[in-house]
């Protein structure tokens, strides 16, 4: 004898009501001689299947998902339209919502998972909206609906990834700074991607709705730069003005809002170039020298002064190079020992400017 599975859903929940047997998880409903031919061969034709219209139903579910959804319970409302898929696979609105209320409730160690996994979603959603909604004015309601909650669900995974990064303990904190960076970048994604993907299905209709998905995303990126080394930058900096190129062709007057290079635009860049990090034990270092002794003397300030002015565009030019990095390695390692020999410390340390 085998336990009954249901043969529309593969679910094993299956219980005696009414005189029949009722999948708990689909609503497909057996007679009694169905159920024993299940239990008996495991198999039966489901033409046949006792089986009442679920529509009631599934009505009841986006009911259900749809309060969950206003009562903030992101738990509920991802079960409620998980249940949805499995009798409306074409529903746009379930595609999306029962992911996006799963990374809504996602843990810190999954936000770029769960941003990930948001932003695969939206190729197969708006293609059952195009599929399936054929009014104008409620498709473009869908379409700026879901620009509205990716704004959303970005907003709130970017502060709890950064929250978590700013609570960190500086002794550790360059530990976790490529994780960080990934989850932006991962974040970031979202509203990029959602533009693409609805001038890829919907050319013209609404580019409007996606160049704010466009600005959007931009707003998020240019704060990840004061984490990034210089070669990071130079890469991110090509796909920052490729998305910024974009919004342009459809908003002319459109600036890009300004870079947060943070405390590394004032900082050491070559050490920078060549240890990978604005935080790490070796640029600590050279960070407290440079305020601690060279800013308490006029010469040395004079020779900050000329680092600052020749330095940057060095590194734009060949900070990405090997040999640029193998040639200021020995000397700087050099300096940093003869400095940690004299006292100066090699932990975390916050610039005096």
């Amino acid at each position: 004898m085998k336990a009954i599975k249901c043969e529309m859903c593969g679910s094993n929940d299956v219980v005696k009501q009414d005189g029949l047997f009722v999948c708990q998880n689909c609503g497909t409903k057996y007679s009694v001689e169905e159920a024993k031919k299940l239990m008996i061969e495991g198999t039966v034709d489901v033409k046949g299947t006792v089986k009442v219209d679920t529509s009631d139903e599934l009505q009841n579910l986006y009911k259900l998902a749809r309060a969950a959804s206003i009562e903030k319970n992101t738990e509920n409302a991802a079960r409620y339209y998980n249940q949805i898929l499995v009798k409306d696979p074409d529903s746009w609105e379930a595609n999306y919502y029962a992911v996006y209320y799963k990374s809504m409730s996602c843990r810190l160690g999954e936000i770029r998972k769960a941003a990930k996994n948001l932003a695969n979603c939206l190729p197969r959603v708006m293609k059952l909206v195009k599929a399936y909604v054929t009014e104008e004015a409620e498709q473009k309601r869908i379409v700026e609906e879901i620009c509205v909650k990716n704004c959303e669900i970005s907003t709130m995974l970017y502060g709890a990834a950064t929250e978590h990064y700013n609570g960190i303990a500086e002794s550790i904190k360059y530990e976790y700074e490529e994780e960080y960076i990934h989850n932006v970048i991962e974040i970031q994604q979202i509203m990029y991607f959602y533009g693409v993907v609805l001038e890829k299905e919907f050319k013209d209709a609404y580019m409007s709705v996606a160049v704010e998905s466009w600005k959007f995303g931009v707003r998020i990126h240019v704060k990840l730069f004061k984490y990034l080394n210089s070669e990071a930058r130079q890469e991110q900096l090509k796909d920052l003005e490729s998305v910024v190129e974009k919004i342009q062709e459809y908003e002319p007057t459109y600036e890009m809002p300004e870079i947060d290079y943070g405390k590394s635009s004032s900082g050491c860049y070559v050490a920078t170039a060549v240890y990978g990090s604005y935080n790490c034990p070796e640029v600590w270092t050279l960070r407290r020298f440079r305020d601690n002794t060279l800013d308490e003397t006029w010469y040395g300030r004079a020779f900050i002064k000329t680092y600052y002015a020749i330095s940057p565009t060095l590194v734009s030019w060949f900070g990405n190079t090997e040999w640029f990095k193998k040639m200021w390695r020995k000397p700087l390692d050099r300096m940093v020992d003869s400095l940690r020999k004299k006292g100066v410390e090699s932990t975390p340390y916050q610039d005096k400017y």
